[in-house]
């Protein structure tokens, strides 16, 4: 067996013991629940009163073009930033009623994430356990592993402002998941990131997620979310075109991205013979 294969078997094996907890009461309530959101800047709408329940225990994909919406819908889910209508739950938890109990159950990686630079890897991992409240004992426990596991062993007291991009996710990665989330929520993750550290990346994610936990990650790479994801969104102009199991959205189509094309109208724009003068002889 190849180890695409046994990654699909181990996925699809993952798939049906997140399904089978979910037959458990708590298992029934959605990850996330959105209702009537709504996002405006000025006279523009970035989210327009969407609505989605993402089920628990799942590897979820939120897809979309860029300019989509995806973004600040996931700011909106995860407290960054308040929807001007609509309501968000987490974990049967209000967003806005209740902050503090989200917070502590989810796990972010927003893109562009600003990190405390002049720290070392592992003094930015002890920062973030001393604010989630984690006994010291528990942090460096927990910040040996993720060190161990995401390859920054070797980089765990060089300065973060000497991290590359892809030691940066990394470590970003790490404090998301320090304090062991219910719910991680990433922004293109695998946004400039080399193969390596997105392979490394991918198979903590699998584990994660095969454990019972929950990821919601945002992307434009259709062929990344359908090798990834059981369960997807698709997001453009502000608005969710369709959502459910990946098989589901892909219906037909030969690919997820051939279904993603057609759903956000992408196959209706002509290329027209406006760039006939591009290559040829000169």
């Amino acid at each position: 067996m190849t180890r695409k294969a046994e990654r699909a078997r181990a996925r699809d094996e993952a798939a049906a013991t997140a399904a089978s907890r979910a037959v458990t009461a708590e298992a029934a309530v959605p990850a996330v629940r959105v209702r009537g959101l709504w996002k405006r800047f000025g006279q523009q709408t970035a989210v327009a009163g969407i609505d989605l329940d993402l089920p628990a225990g799942r590897f979820v994909g939120l897809v979309g073009p860029n300019g989509a919406g995806k973004t600040t819908t996931l700011s909106m889910i995860t407290g960054l930033l308040r929807p001007d209508e609509g309501t968000v739950e987490v974990a049967g938890h209000d967003v806005w009623r209740d902050p503090a109990e989200v917070k502590a159950r989810i796990g972010v990686l927003p893109e562009g994430l600003r990190l405390f630079e002049r720290l070392s890897g592992r003094e930015l991992l002890a920062y973030i356990g001393r604010l989630r409240g984690l006994p010291g004992e528990v942090t460096d426990q927990r910040a040996t592993q993720l060190l161990d596991v995401l390859g920054l062993a070797g980089s765990q007291h060089k300065l973060v402002v000497d991290y590359s991009t892809g030691m940066r996710k990394k470590i970003g990665l790490a404090s998301a998941l320090l304090h062991n989330p219910e719910v991680l929520f990433l922004d293109e993750p695998f946004e400039g990131v080399d193969p390596v550290s997105a392979q490394t990346i991918r198979e903590v994610l699998e584990g994660y997620t095969a454990s019972g936990a929950t990821v919601v990650f945002s992307s434009h790479v259709m062929e990344l979310v359908e090798s990834l994801c059981d369960w997807v969104a698709v997001m453009a102009a502000g608005s969710i075109r369709a959502d459910g199991a990946v098989r589901e959205v892909r219906g037909d189509a030969d690919s997820l991205q051939a279904a993603f094309l057609e759903l956000v109208g992408a196959q209706d724009r002509s290329t027209g013979g406006s760039l006939d003068w591009l290559g040829g002889a000169r």
